[in-house]
């Protein structure tokens, strides 16, 4: 067993000598990669905006445009697993590979065992997860509001400003501990024949090992990806693909030992 494992995890040295300059490195040769396969890119992220916007028309007909903030805030959670396409793409065009979408989305099942699947179900999970929070943390300070769920004017009581705090501070540890589950471990499983597991050690170790340089990078996807949302969402048809793309680039980086 043990032999077994070194056989798998001796490839993979995590370096811990990120640098800001590699983030924009790894920007730029994201924005190459979009600029080259336009249309992967805007079919990704037109699959982001499209959810996003359904999201939104969702509930605010179901008058419950309270829960747009909470949702909007947590709808980046699940840009990683949306993305792995993007890193196929990234991945063929670095080693010189037709690009074909049979082999784009044929990445979800990533070496066909159906770990990314398995990745796929705790974003998800995840998503699901903060939205019970975000529920738990309106009941608590608005359950004697008297201000239904169906407006915004909550936001601008006291009550509703100490909420906004709370959810702000939890939601942002909950984003950066989800950002170091999967930062580095979905592009690994399209990449290597790895379990699921290994790759969330081998990123959880990368972020530990590159805390500055790594909180960082995620405090760009964040602000990138809010501001692409604000108008209606269709930003996103730009800022996901060259975020997932420049992801994989970090992941190379950051990866010694090039692909299994």
């Amino acid at each position: 067993m043990q032999v077994g494992e070194q056989v798998q995890l001796a490839p993979v040295t995590v370096a811990s000598d990120l640098r800001l300059g590699d983030l924009c490195a790894a920007l730029a040769a994201g924005w190459r990669d979009f600029a080259a396969c336009p249309v992967f890119g805007l079919f990704f992220g037109g699959i982001y905006v499209a959810a996003g916007i359904f999201l939104y028309y969702a509930l605010f007909n179901w008058g419950a445009v309270v829960w747009l903030i909470p949702a909007a805030a947590g709808f980046p959670l699940l840009a990683p697993f949306v993305a792995v396409g993007l890193y196929e793409v990234s991945r063929c065009r670095e080693e010189g590979l037709p690009r074909s979408w049979s082999a784009v989305l044929g990445a979800m099942r990533g070496r066909g065992d159906e770990q990314i699947l398995s990745m796929g179900v705790i974003v998800f999970v995840a998503f699901g997860f903060w939205l019970m929070i975000a529920h738990g943390i309106f009941a608590v300070f608005m359950a004697e509001s008297g201000i239904g769920s169906e407006s915004l004017a909550l936001f601008t009581t006291p009550a509703g400003i100490a909420m906004l705090v709370v959810g702000t501070v939890v939601g942002a540890v909950m984003a950066l501990a989800f950002f170091a589950v999967t930062v580095v471990s979905l592009p690994m499983l399209v990449d290597r024949e790895v379990d699921f597991l290994t790759a969330i050690i081998v990123s959880l170790g990368t972020v530990r090992s590159n805390r500055f340089v790594m909180v960082t990078w995620a405090v760009w996807i964040a602000a990138g990806i809010f501001m692409a949302m604000i108008p209606l969402f269709l930003g996103l048809l730009v800022a996901l693909p060259v975020f997932g793309h420049a992801t994989w680039h970090l992941y190379r980086r950051v990866v010694s030992g090039g692909g299994a």
